[in-house]
Parts: structure tokens; sequence; C-alpha cells
């Protein structure tokens, strides 16, 4: 593991309590950051906050991030809880059930869009006053090697991760003037339990596209999230960064 300083930094993590989150979330510990779990299941948050204290300071903060006021509330309780908030990891996401456009629930795409796109617009927008008046900050959110290609049977997560990654660019931009770094992944598909909301059938097609022949580990992400996030990624800003085993052309 190569040796990234992240001494003194100050992370809230959304959907931190597993998965890419969580393994996000060590990385950033074993770097020297503190962090905060956000996540909208609290038990499940402050199982995992107990287990990473032992990697350094780790704060369970419960947060529904559909919710404005929740994630405002949910900002506030991390900067008086680590002193700061200097990062931010925009990771929570569902994939939603697998189906047609034209035979999707439609009760089930506005939740699929509104964690996975909406969701990350009001983290961003809570947290950036904070990072321009502190004169520094370091945001990465996780899309999808999906908001590039559109995978079948997937439309809202396809449509939310390719939000997100405009997002990305359009906040990148805004921000150029300030030494805040926004930038985000696109990981193929990784095992774990956003797993059990989709069909075998459609976990096949995605380890078919792959190149490398094997699913993304949690660590491989971490890895990459680590270093955005650090002072030493000084210039890149805006920028999408692959994460899919071969499988993106461009």
């Amino acid at each position: 593991m190569n040796n990234i300083d992240l001494s003194g930094g100050m992370a809230a993590i959304t959907g931190g309590a597993q998965g890419i989150g969580l393994a996000i979330a060590e990385r950033l510990l074993r770097s020297g950051a503190s962090v905060a779990l956000w996540d909208r299941d609290a038990a499940l948050a402050n199982e995992a906050a107990s287990k990473l204290g032992e990697f350094g300071k780790a704060v369970a903060v419960a947060t529904d991030v559909t919710d404005p006021a929740s994630v405002e509330a949910a900002r506030d309780r991390t900067i008086e809880a680590l002193g700061g908030l200097d990062i931010l990891v925009c990771n929570a996401g569902i994939a939603g059930p697998s189906a047609t456009v034209w035979e999707y629930d439609l009760n089930a795409w506005r939740e699929v869009v509104d964690i996975d796109l909406n969701g990350v617009f009001y983290c961003m927008r809570a947290v950036v006053p904070h990072m321009i008046e502190t004169g520094y900050g370091r945001i990465c959110s996780t899309a999808s090697i999906a908001g590039k290609e559109g995978n079948p049977n997937a439309s809202p997560y396809s449509a939310a991760k390719a939000g997100v990654i405009a997002l990305t660019k359009s906040l990148g931009k805004e921000l150029a003037e300030y030494d805040i770094a926004v930038n985000c992944i696109t990981p193929a598909a990784a095992k774990t339990r956003i797993f059990d909301q989709i069909s075998q059938q459609h976990i096949d097609y995605m380890l078919s596209k792959i190149p490398r022949g094997r699913f993304l580990k949690v660590e491989e992400a971490a890895s990459m999230v680590a270093w955005l996030v650090s002072r030493e990624n000084s210039f890149t800003t805006g920028a999408v960064f692959d994460l899919s085993g071969g499988r993106a052309t461009y």
C-alpha cells in the first residue's frame, strides 16, 4: 500500500458504513485523516465506526442524502466532531431493480435518481461554502462505468451516474479558482451488498463486459480515492478516473 499523507484531513463519506464507502473510510484513516460515516443505517454506521476506531478517529452520523436538511445537519455535526470538513466523498448509492425502460416502476426510478444523483448534489451544495470559506477542499464522487456506457435494464442507475459525471465537471470548473479539487471515479461493479438488489443475469452481464475477467476490489477503489482527496492532487479537477478493468472505451 502506497503511503498517501492525509494527516489532519477531516472527511465525510456518504454510504460509509459498508462496501466501497467503508473501504475508503479505512484507507483515509490509515493515511492520517479522521472520518465521519454518513449513512442512513445508523446502527450499521455506529458498528462500522466502532470497528474503524483502531485506525483513527471515526464517527457515525445518521444521514439521509435525499433530504437537504439532513445533509446540512450532518455537515454541522461533522464539523463539530472533527474540527472541520475538508474532504467529501459522495459514495452513497443504490442499484434499483433490473427492468427495461418501458417497464420501470416510477417510484423505483425516482428513488434511484434521488439517492444516486440528487443526493450527491445536496452534499456538494451543503459542503462547498465551508470549503470556500476555509480556502481548501477535496471532493470525490462515485459514479460508474454505467454512466459512460449505459447498462441495459439499469436505466435510472445509468442516467444518475451520467449525471454525477456531468455534475463533477460543472462543479470542478466553478471551483477552479480555489484550492478545491472535484473529481469522480467510474468503477465497474464490485462485490458488495448492492448485488443483492440486482438480478444474477445482470451481474453476469456486467462481468462479461470487464476485460480483466473479474470484479473490482473495494480496496482498489479506495486507493484511487485516497490520492484524489490528497493535497498532492493539486491540479486535476473536473476529471473522471476509470476503474472499469479495461471496459471503458473513453
